[in-house]
């Protein structure tokens, strides 16, 4: 089986008398290994299924296997569990903690997991360092870049060496050249680290880093195809 192995899924919104599928018959396996962008417009159901993957938000039916675990039969208790061994987040907004050190960031997944505080503590400092940020270790959020920023939340990610890496518009936030930074960060976790990296973006230049395009449109997959066919003239 598939790391991920999506089939038939339907996410219905009810709208007063009125109802629509934000997902609409969406079927998907992704490889272990893989770096896949999910594309498509404001409305195209791409965050709907992002949420799903992430394991924040139930479908109204069809299936979803994570690493062979049946994810729709899960309690909340068991789903927050595997959000974090199995689910590493990124988001476009960093969802950093304003208040609290880089380093105290990077230790949050760790907490949640029961990891006593030196162990977290050397996990932390070694994903920063993964990331370049090893001086930056006390500084808090609003005293970095928003590049520098991104990167701890990619630190974060990766801290518990979950084998999954979900990423919404991370670089929505950041200019070209930090943008350019943060993907190439991505592109080394997918290809030195093993990650399977699952990216929402609307940025065609954003997607090319990744190495096959799924493009969503009115709840559907239009289009599944290798990086170089999806962008080919």
């Amino acid at each position: 089986m598939s790391l991920i192995d999506i089939k038939n899924l339907i996410k219905t919104y009810e709208t007063g008398d009125s109802s629509f599928n934000a997902l609409d018959d969406v079927s998907l396996s992704v490889e272990r290994g893989e770096f896949v962008a999910i594309m498509g417009t404001s409305g195209s159901g791409k965050s709907t299924f992002m949420n799903t993957l992430g394991c924040l938000d139930k479908p109204t039916s069809g299936s979803y296997y994570l690493d062979g675990t049946d994810i729709l039969s899960l309690s909340a208790d068991k789903l927050s569990e595997i959000r974090n061994l199995k689910l590493g987040f990124v988001f476009q907004g960093f969802n950093l903690i304003p208040r609290t050190s880089a380093l105290e960031n990077v230790e949050m997944p760790m907490i949640y997991k029961g990891i006593p505080a030196s162990e977290r503590i050397e996990k932390a400092r070694h994903a920063l360092k993964i990331v370049g940020l090893e001086h930056r270790e006390h500084h808090l959020p609003n005293q970095m870049s928003g590049g520098q920023q991104q990167r701890v939340a990619i630190a974060r990610a990766i801290v518990n060496d979950a084998p999954i890496i979900l990423a919404d518009e991370p670089t929505g936030n950041l200019d070209t050249k930090t943008s350019i930074e943060v993907m190439e960060f991505f592109v080394s976790l997918n290809e030195k680290a093993g990650k399977t990296i699952i990216l929402v973006t609307h940025e065609p230049d954003i997607a090319q880093y990744s190495k096959r395009i799924v493009r969503f449109k009115d709840g559907k997959i239009v289009s599944d195809k290798p990086r170089e066919e999806a962008f080919a003239v």
